[in-house]
């Protein structure tokens, strides 16, 4: 077996350099832990389940290694959870230009940048972002600190004049509409919605899918010879129904090879409550562990990661970015989301994914040439994140190993310097 080790790119690796540097300037201690200090833990528990629920599939899978076999949900988790981290210091970032702008405004928004820390390859396009928000009236640092919550996103994504122009108009609203009466205190309304947002996504997910792998593991290592028939029978989980685990089982059994891959299972499995679909997926992992083929395999480990991706997505993430009451001190959920959608990125271990090259890939939604494809979409809508989240399935899928390259998780900087 090949043992792969985490090579962050260039790009990440100047991120981890910034959550350090940023600890000298946060001395204050934690008294509970911090979203990023969440994020971390959530991180290192994706991997270690990652590791183990792909033994299930490979047997000759060590911690550490990598697999060729199709890479189950979990071993999708520790990259997309890394990537919320990465957003999450986005918000860090942006709370230390807010909190040096309140001692001393800065000259201009390379200036903004430059004292947090940002390193020249970290803020190119922040400081192409903060000066079209500059021309659109935002004062500089509430521009600097806007424009540093896309550190970490797809840059690449703001060549299109008309991403950018979308992006910059779309951020001057919403600041223009955000509670508080300073300048400061409403760009500090957005980051504080953005830092919750994907703090409790984080959580809840983690907190569902997470510790019900756990608890399927802990099963698992005690049962002996395990079938999916016997994890059917026998693998409970809270809330989750046994005649709709058996059912969601069966039809994925026979729809393995369908093409396109069944996906809408709202119409599928009407009024089945989707924990359900976690106990047939762990069924299915268990199927394809014995499957005669790869190709059978591979089918099996689809089914059951767009199940749990979809009790992911449609129970977990979609209460948290779009909440039926905003909190007073918030900024809409959607329509922040609405503006991060175009530069959306994971890397997949040494997969990249993109939520413009998904969106470029779709027919042109508005036949509008003056507007860019990527914002056309909104990762807070349920069929535009899902569509999104399916074809990056497909991507990686392609290239199985390249998952097996985990992420570093993020240091809170905050207790870097001696905190909680």
């Amino acid at each position: 077996m090949r043992l792969l080790r985490s090579a962050p790119s260039s790009r990440l690796f100047s991120i981890l350099a910034l959550a350090t540097a940023l600890a000298s300037a946060s001395a204050q201690a934690q008294p509970a832990a911090t979203p990023l200090e969440d994020n971390r833990r959530i991180t290192l528990g994706y991997i270690e389940l990652a590791y183990e629920v792909g033994a299930v599939l490979d047997p000759t899978l060590q911690p550490g290694g990598a697999s060729a076999v199709r890479p189950n949900w979990f071993t999708f988790a520790p990259h997309a959870s890394q990537t919320g981290g990465e957003g999450m210091l986005g918000t860090a970032i942006a709370r230390r230009v807010i909190a040096a702008a309140r001692g001393q405004p800065s000259l201009s928004v390379l200036h903004a940048l430059q004292r947090v820390g940002l390193d020249a390859q970290l803020r190119v396009a922040p400081e192409q972002l903060g000066l079209e928000l500059v021309l659109r009236g935002l004062p500089i640092d509430v521009a600097a600190s806007l424009a540093s919550l896309i550190t970490s996103l797809n840059s690449a994504a703001l060549l299109d004049v008309r991403t950018l122009t979308a992006t910059a108009a779309r951020f001057a609203a919403l600041y223009w509409s955000a509670p508080g009466f300073w300048p400061l205190d409403k760009a500090e309304s957005i980051v504080v919605t953005l830092e919750r947002t994907l703090h409790e996504g984080n959580l809840a997910i983690f907190n569902d899918i997470g510790g019900s792998g756990q608890l399927y593991m802990d099963w698992r290592a005690g049962a002996g010879a395990v079938t999916p028939e016997r994890v059917l029978a026998e693998f409970t989980l809270v809330d989750a129904v046994p005649a709709q685990a058996s059912q969601a089982y069966a039809y994925a059994l026979a729809h393995a090879n369908d093409v396109p891959r069944p996906y809408l299972f709202d119409q599928v499995f009407p009024g089945m409550h989707y924990k359900s679909l976690l106990v047939a997926a762990f069924a299915l992992y268990e199927k394809a562990r014995v499957a005669p083929t790869a190709a059978a395999r591979d089918a099996l480990v689809a089914m059951g990661n767009n199940y749990i991706a979809w009790r992911e997505q449609h129970d977990m993430a979609q209460p948290v970015f779009s909440p039926s009451v905003q909190q007073p001190d918030e900024v809409s959920r959607v329509a922040l989301l609405q503006i991060l959608t175009p530069l959306l990125r994971t890397e997949f271990g040494t997969v990249v994914w993109n939520y413009a090259d998904y969106a470029y890939s779709q027919p042109d939604r508005d036949g509008n040439p003056l507007t860019s494809p990527p914002t056309e979409y909104n990762w807070a809508l349920f069929p535009d994140r899902w569509n999104g989240i399916l074809y990056a399935f497909d991507q990686a899928y392609l290239q199985p190993t390249g998952l097996w390259v985990m992420p570093t998780p993020i240091e809170d900087p905050t207790a870097l310097s001696g905190g909680s």
